[in-house]
């Protein structure tokens, strides 16, 4: 029977989320550089999409070869 606690797999996504969520959105502390529209914060960004990109393709042909 599965514990209704989270694992440390699922704290690990959730942290995983947020921090991409952070990032994406350019959110920042008062008093440090702002980055959200530079050229880094767009190549982060792009790099960002590529993974999920690759990940959902991944799990697809997963899910495909073992016939779920």
């Amino acid at each position: 029977m599965l514990s209704p606690v989270m694992t440390w797999l699922g704290w690990l996504a959730l942290a995983v989320l947020v921090a991409a969520v952070a990032a994406v959105t350019g959110i920042k502390p008062k008093g440090t550089r702002h980055v959200a529209h530079t050229r880094l914060m767009g190549v982060a960004r792009l790099a960002l999409l590529v993974l999920i990109i690759i990940f959902v393709v991944a799990y697809l042909a997963f899910r495909a070869r073992s016939g779920g």
